[in-house]
């Protein structure tokens, strides 16, 4: 599928097939193209939880809105975010870059971050908005649907994933096969609405 069409066709699905699975090369499929996505420094501080122990998802079901789609998906994430990903031994990061491109950025990484919480936590945001994106658009390209998700209690799905205290949960993404039509798209904003020449008025 193109990815045009990808884009085109993708929606936010809410009624899935519980019975229908992922296979494991497709889970990798996705998670691998998820992976290529852009970060900031390239500190690739996105972290997929793929929660597939039935207890454990109607746990998070029952503090997520009894919202069916985290028990019925093949494949359930709660997509977090290291916090602190930056400082964790930055230099993985760049281990293939030229020696003078890794003496600047190691550096520069750390005076962009430290001491810097906001800046820490929105650049999670940013990262794991991208990588949401990059993970529908890769499994409608496989032809599966998906949905991304808030509408939870994050501190009661922290406990039950046990986040580490240096990681956030941004939201969840649920991946499967749809087993109802969307609904048309309930209107989009014109280009007019959205599109700022340079300055605004």
């Amino acid at each position: 599928m193109k990815t045009t069409e990808a884009i085109h066709s993708r929606r936010s699905v809410k009624h899935f097939d519980a019975n229908h699975s992922l296979t494991a090369e497709e889970t990798n499929e996705i998670l691998s193209l998820a992976i290529l996505s852009p970060t900031a420094f390239n500190i690739q501080n996105w972290r997929f939880v793929i929660v597939d122990d039935p207890d454990l998802r109607k746990k998070i079901r029952g503090v997520a809105w009894d919202q069916s789609q985290v028990t019925d998906t093949s494949m359930f994430i709660v997509l977090c975010a290291d916090l602190k990903a930056w400082e964790k031994d930055p230099g993985r990061y760049w281990v293939n870059a030229p020696k003078e491109v890794k003496e600047f950025m190691l550096p520069a990484i750390d005076n962009y971050y430290r001491g810097k919480d906001q800046v820490q936590r929105d650049e999670a945001m940013r990262s794991c908005g991208i990588v949401a994106q990059t993970i529908m658009l890769a499994a409608k390209s496989l032809g599966h649907d998906s949905c991304p998700m808030d509408g939870f209690d994050f501190d009661k799905v922290a406990q039950l994933i046990r986040l580490p205290d240096d990681h956030v949960i941004t939201m969840f993404v649920a991946i499967g096969k749809g087993t109802k039509e969307t609904w048309p798209r309930p209107g989009q904003l014109s280009l007019d609405d959205v599109v700022v020449k340079n300055v605004f008025a």
